[in-house]
C-alpha cells in the first residue's frame, strides 16, 4: 500500500502597508498627538532653532539678524565667564550626585525593610520636596538660611557652633555649595525611589539563606545587595547626573548666579546672555547664547550616550544574573 504525501498549503502572509498599519492604530496615535505636539514645540524645535540662531548676530529686539557663521562659537570658546559657568555646572554635579545617591541608597535600604510598618509614610515625607515647586523652595530657603535671623543661623548661634552668622548665599566661597545642599534636599526622593525599585527586585530568599549561614548585615550588603544592584546603579548614576545639570530654577531663585558669578551654572549663564544684559550698555545676545547652549548641549549629549551604553550593559548584566538565579533555583 503506497502513501501519497499531500503538500500542505503555505500560511498566507498578510503584508500591510505603513498607511494601513497607521490606520489600524489611529486611536493610539490620536492619544499620542498632544504629547507629540508639546515635544515638537518645546523640545525638538528649540534644539534645532538653537543651532540655527547660533550662526547669527541677533539681539532679539529687532527683526534684523546678521549671519556671521561660526563667529559666535569662536567667541564663546575663549570667554572666561563661559568656562567659569561650565566648570561650576560640573563641580555642582560631582558634588551633588555622590552625596545624593549615597543618602538615597541608605534611606532606601532602611525603608525597604518589611519590619518597618511606617515605611510608606517616611517615603512620602522624603518625596514631598520633589513635588514642591522649585521656585517656592528657593525663596523659602533664602529666608531659612538667611544670615539675618534665619532659623539655621539662629540655632547654630544658640548652640555655640558658630560665633557669627554665616552668609550661605552671599559668600562666594559658600554660595555654590549651599545651592548644592538645597538641591540634594529637594531631589533626594527621586534616586530613593530608583533604589527602592532596584532593591525590590532582589529575592528575599537570598537574604534568608544568608542569615541561615550566619551572615550579618555587612556580609549581606557586600555579597548580595551590591552585586545585584550593580546593573541598576549604572543607570541610576547617569540619570541622576544628567538631571543634576538641570538646576536653573533653583540657582536663579537662590543666588541668581552670584555673588560675583561664583554660583553661576551654565543654564544661568545662557539665560543671562540671552535675555539679560551684563550691564546697562550691553544688549542681550540671542545668537551668542545659542552657541553657548550648543556647546553645553553637546556635553550633555555625551553623557546621554554613556547612559545608552550603560543601559545596554546593565540589561546584559541583569540577564546574566537572572539566568544564574534560575540555574540555582532549578538545582
Amino acid at each position: 500500500m503506497t502513501t501519497i504525501d499531500i503538500p500542505l498549503p503555505k500560511p498566507i502572509q498578510h503584508t500591510r502597508s505603513l498607511r494601513q498599519r497607521i490606520a489600524d492604530n489611529r486611536w493610539v496615535y490620536l492619544f499620542m498627538l498632544p504629547s507629540l505636539t508639546l515635544t515638537l514645540l518645546f523640545t525638538l524645535y528649540p534644539i534645532f532653532a538653537s543651532f540655527y540662531y547660533s550662526l547669527f548676530q541677533w539681539s532679539g529686539f529687532t527683526s534684523a539678524a546678521h549671519y556671521i557663521g561660526t563667529q559666535n562659537f569662536s567667541e564663546v570658546i575663549v570667554d572666561n565667564q563661559f568656562y567659569n559657568a561650565f566648570k561650576n555646572s560640573f563641580i555642582f554635579m560631582f558634588c551633588s550626585v555622590p552625596i545624593k545617591l549615597s543618602l538615597a541608597l541608605v534611606i532606601a535600604i532602611v525603608l525597604n525593610d518589611r519590619a518597618l510598618r511606617l515605611a510608606p509614610i517616611f517615603r512620602t515625607m522624603f518625596f514631598v520636596p520633589v513635588v514642591t515647586t522649585t521656585a517656592i523652595v528657593g525663596i523659602v530657603m533664602t529666608f531659612i538660611m538667611s544670615p539675618f535671623n534665619g532659623p539655621i543661623n539662629m540655632i547654630m548661634l544658640d548652640l555655640g557652633v558658630i560665633g557669627r552668622p554665616i552668609d550661605f548665599f552671599g559668600d562666594p566661597k559658600l554660595a555654590l555649595y549651599s545651592v548644592v545642599g538645597v538641591e540634594i534636599w529637594k531631589w533626594l526622593g527621586i534616586p530613593m525611589i530608583y533604589w527602592l525599585a532596584a532593591l525590590q527586585t532582589i529575592p528575599a530568599s537570598l537574604y534568608e539563606a544568608a542569615e541561615v549561614d550566619g551572615a550579618n548585615w555587612r556580609h549581606k550588603f557586600a555579597y548580595i545587595t551590591v552585586p545585584l544592584l550593580k546593573p541598576f546603579a549604572v543607570i541610576i548614576v547617569l540619570i541622576t547626573a544628567v538631571g543634576t545639570l538641570n538646576v536653573f530654577a533653583l540657582a536663579m531663585t537662590l543666588t541668581g548666579g552670584g555673588p560675583y558669578f561664583a554660583s553661576e551654572v551654565m543654564e544661568v549663564y545662557i539665560y543671562r546672555t540671552a535675555f539679560g544684559a551684563a550691564n546697562s550698555l550691553t544688549l542681550p545676545r540671542i545668537g551668542y547664547a545659542c552657541a553657548a547652549a550648543v556647546y553645553f548641549g553637546l556635553s550633555v549629549m555625551v553623557m546621554a550616550t554613556l547612559q545608552l551604553f550603560g543601559a545596554r550593559w546593565a540589561n546584559k548584566e541583569r540577564a546574566g544574573l537572572s539566568a544564574a538565579e534560575t540555574t540555582v533555583g532549578g538545582a
